[in-house]
């Protein structure tokens, strides 16, 4: 709460993102936390996506109290182009925590929160109204610790660089000013150069996680292609009223698969993806645009979703938008199928399940659940064979490009990249 005042920043917690008013998702969110102590992470994320996008937050700034709690809120915080720039974890021994937890008091009127040592109120009669919290004795705490250390310790990886331990067994002024002077430290980025990053890959091999990690770790511009073409027909932009006749054209294309013509479909038409429909010409437009920025221009960027074959690639190459690094995130067919086939969501709270990594905890979730008809078996094949079917053509014309076994645990992944994008590549790449 310090920091907030002095930083004039806004702070973020599960409880004031879900008493947020006249928003559909925060009442289905407080609904959900009423009954069970906790938001599913879909909505959580979802509600911080929101909220961080709102002018406050774009011009002041945000801390998150609290969040995540988990590496798979983490991972989403990440995946949906949230970075935080500083990173602080307040490490106390646990019996320090559960004396300090005990000694808790709350005003019922007036929801103020008091300490018997600490934080006692001088009026009687505020004492005399004190009451002990709920959950706070010391069994319920220390089960509470050992759930946090147990995600903390795999949080941790997904902040390098970035995140500070400051000991908060020691005076609140001392941690204020502790966590005040991190705070306005500027990171240094480990790039020797300005980045301009392709990842290529099928879809499911983790190309959106690894742009979010990269452009955490060194500042850059995440540009997701199909992000860019969603967010212009939204925009009503130019180009937007351009494609909005492809997306329509597109649906009515998906809707024919169901009825088992997908084998038949044209090579250019990708169901339930428009920019494989849109001309080349007008997806590089949109592209350009972007990368012409100014942002991207100083910072770098990190490219994911095009080129997909040759043409694209002679297309961006001849406009000059050369990438410095290129990465194949190679996943097995098998995998792939694990990992797209079998995720659910859960239509009435949103959360997102993985009948094989995060099954639904009871039957009556499970029977509810939701398959995207973008995870059906039939479609993931097409898309892969269609990858794979340009992937050569693209790896003969980047032939400085690395190949990467996506197939391991995301953050080896991102070291290896990390790797590929530290060290100096031949003279010939640009």
């Amino acid at each position: 709460m310090w920091l907030c005042k002095h930083l004039n920043s806004n702070l973020l917690t599960v409880e004031n993102l879900i008493a947020k008013e006249f928003s559909s998702l925060a009442a289905a969110a407080r609904k959900h936390y009423q009954i069970n102590k906790r938001v599913p992470s879909m909505q959580l994320v979802r509600l911080i996506q929101d909220r961080v996008s709102e002018e406050d937050c774009v011009r002041r700034g945000w801390i998150l109290d609290g969040i995540p709690e988990t590496r798979e809120q983490a991972l989403m915080i990440q995946t949906v182009g949230i970075t935080p720039r500083h990173v602080i974890v307040l490490s106390a021994p646990d019996t320090v925590l559960i004396e300090r937890n005990l000694g808790k008091r709350i005003d019922p009127q007036t929801g103020e929160i008091y300490h018997t040592t600490f934080d006692w109120p001088s009026e009687s009669e505020i004492q005399d109204r004190l009451i002990v919290p709920v959950g706070i004795s010391e069994l319920e705490t220390a089960g509470k610790l050992l759930e946090y250390h147990r995600n903390i310790v795999r949080i941790f990886p997904s902040y390098p660089k970035i995140l500070k331990v400051i000991s908060a067994d020691q005076p609140c002024v001392d941690v204020f000013y502790q966590a005040l002077t991190y705070v306005q430290t500027n990171h240094r980025s480990n790039a020797p150069f300005t980045p301009r990053v392709l990842l290529c890959g099928p879809m499911g091999s983790g190309k959106s996680l690894q742009a979010a990690l990269l452009a955490q770790k060194y500042s850059l511009v995440n540009v997701c292609c199909g992000q860019l073409l969603k967010e212009a027909v939204a925009d009503k932009s130019k180009f937007g009223e351009v494609i909005q006749p492809f997306f329509e054209k597109d649906m009515a294309e998906y809707k024919l698969q169901e009825g088992g013509a997908l084998g038949s479909l044209p090579c250019n038409a990708v169901p339930g993806t428009a920019r494989m429909l849109l001309p080349d010409s007008l997806i590089m437009k949109v592209l350009s645009e972007r990368l012409n920025q100014q942002d991207c221009i100083q910072k770098g960027w990190v490219l994911h979703g095009f080129p997909r074959d040759l043409d694209q690639a002679l297309m961006m190459d001849s406009l000059g938008y050369k990438p410095n690094r290129v990465f194949f995130l190679n996943v097995p067919f098998d995998s792939v199928l694990e990992r797209l086939t079998l995720r659910r969501t859960d239509p009435i709270t949103g959360e997102r399940y993985h009948l094989m990594y995060k099954p639904p905890p009871t039957t009556e979730i499970q029977d509810r659940l939701l398959q995207n008809p973008k995870d059906a078996e039939e479609h993931v094949k097409f898309k892969m064979d269609l990858f794979y079917r340009n992937a050569a053509e693209l790896e003969e014309f980047y032939g400085q490009a690395l190949t990467i076994n996506g197939d391991q645990d995301p953050y080896t992944v991102f070291e290896y990249i990390e790797s590929g994008i530290i060290n100096p590549l031949p003279q010939k790449v640009p």
